[in-house]
C-alpha cells in the first residue's frame, strides 16, 4: 500500500464525530470508498485514492477519520457487515433450522466471490504485518459470531449456543481458505457435507 500520503490525522484538523451533519457526511463518504475496495481491493489504498473513490480530497478525510488506517479499518468493517447481511438474507430463504441456514449462508459466502478476496487480503494484512494492521483482524470473530449463534434453537442455553456458533465458524472458515487454494472446491464441499451431518446431529440431540 503507498503510504506517501497516509499522514495521521494532525492536531489541527477538526472532527465530525457529535455532529449529525457531519455524520451523515461521514457515512457518505465511508459507503462510497467501501464500494471502491469491494470492487478494486486493498492493493494500493491509501487516503488520496480513498479521496479520488469518494470525490473529494485526503485533507477531507482527514476531518471526518483518524487517518488511512483507521479508515482502512472502518472500510473492512463494513465490508463484513455486507457479508453478514448477505448471509441473513439468504439464511431467511431457507429451512428455520440451523442445517438449513449454516447451508444458505455458506452458499452466500461461496457466491460472493470479489467480496471475498478483499476480505482475505485484509487478514493476510493482519497477519503479515501485525504491528500495523492487527485491527483489520481483531474482532472478525466478534463480529461474525452474533449472526451464527442467532441461526441456533433459541431454546438452547446461550453457552451451548456460542460452542456450537464457534465451531462452525471456526469450520467454516477453514473451508474458505480451502478454496483460496483449491479453486475446484472439492475438499470444501466433501468438509461441508460432514460439517452439516454434525450440525443435524447437534440439533437432533436432547
Amino acid at each position: 500500500m503507498d503510504n506517501a500520503t497516509d499522514e495521521p490525522a494532525r492536531a489541527g484538523y477538526r472532527r465530525s464525530a457529535g455532529s449529525p451533519r457531519g455524520e451523515a457526511r461521514r457515512r457518505e463518504l465511508l459507503a462510497k470508498i467501501t464500494d471502491d475496495v469491494a470492487e478494486n481491493g486493498l492493493v494500493d489504498f491509501s487516503l488520496r485514492r480513498a479521496a479520488r473513490a469518494a470525490g473529494t480530497t485526503h485533507k477531507v478525510l482527514l476531518y471526518h477519520f483518524e487517518g488511512a488506517e483507521d479508515l482502512l479499518r472502518q472500510v473492512v468493517f463494513a465490508l463484513r457487515e455486507r457479508r453478514i447481511g448477505n448471509a441473513l438474507t439468504a439464511a431467511a430463504a431457507e429451512s428455520p433450522t440451523l442445517a438449513g441456514r449454516v447451508r444458505a449462508a455458506w452458499s452466500s459466502l461461496r457466491e460472493e466471490t470479489q467480496l471475498r478476496r478483499v476480505l482475505d487480503q485484509a487478514m493476510g494484512l493482519a497477519m503479515y504485518d501485525p504491528g500495523r494492521y492487527a485491527a483489520l483482524g481483531r474482532g472478525a470473530s466478534q463480529q461474525y459470531l452474533p449472526t451464527l449463534v442467532s441461526f441456533c434453537p433459541g431454546h438452547w442455553p446461550e453457552q451451548r449456543k456460542l460452542e456450537v456458533a464457534g465451531m462452525i465458524l471456526a469450520t467454516l472458515r477453514g473451508f474458505l481458505v480451502d478454496l483460496l487454494v483449491s479453486p475446484d472446491g472439492e475438499g470444501a464441499a466433501a468438509g461441508f457435507a460432514a460439517l452439516l451431518r454434525a450440525v443435524e446431529r447437534e440439533e437432533a440431540a436432547p
